[in-house]
């Protein structure tokens, strides 16, 4: 008996699983919208509600139409059922929140580093520009030169000054 020829250029043919498939990015997306809800006064107020409604129900209906008589076993058994399933609920949303956290913060360390290395690049150039502009002559510079020439050659009337030409 020989095995057939698995060909190694082709995936394989999914398995057959006993488990239920379900997309985990829907059932986390579900935990999160369970979670704010849970999280909420609303809830607090409609679960108030609901378990005032229950007990009065309980106590002044017929005795024919109660269904879950004091010391309200039914009630502890829903609001148990009701918490065993939010809290793995709510931790699944916090670990989904903590992984966006988690990613956000890597994202922020690195613009930050960018930011700190553009600032180091940056702050190099203007003290590089710094001083080559010490070996550069500025406007002011030239035109307290030029000012400082002209006195002097006024001084030695190289150049007659103007109000003696209007004179003659």
């Amino acid at each position: 008996m020989t095995r057939p020829r698995v060909r190694l250029d082709l995936p394989r043919a999914p398995r057959r699983s006993l488990l239920p498939e379900y997309d985990p990015e829907a059932f986390g997306r579900l935990s999160e919208r369970v979670a704010r809800f849970l999280g909420t006064g609303r809830f607090i107020v409609w679960m108030t509600l609901v378990i005032i409604l229950w007990v009065l129900w309980n106590v002044f209906a017929p005795d024919d139409l109660r269904f879950d008589k004091y010391p309200f076993i039914f009630l502890t058994l829903m609001l148990s059922l009701q918490a065993s399933y939010a809290a793995p609920l709510i931790l699944l949303a916090q670990n989904r929140q903590d992984d966006r956290d988690r990613v956000t913060h890597e994202q922020d360390r690195k613009q930050n580093e960018r930011s700190i290395a553009d600032t180091e690049y940056l702050t190099r150039e203007i003290a590089a520009l710094r001083m080559g502009l010490g070996e550069v002559a500025t406007r002011d510079w030239i035109r307290s030169e030029f000012q400082d020439l002209i006195k002097e050659m006024d001084e030695r009337r190289l150049f007659p000054a103007e109000r003696d030409e209007g004179d003659h």
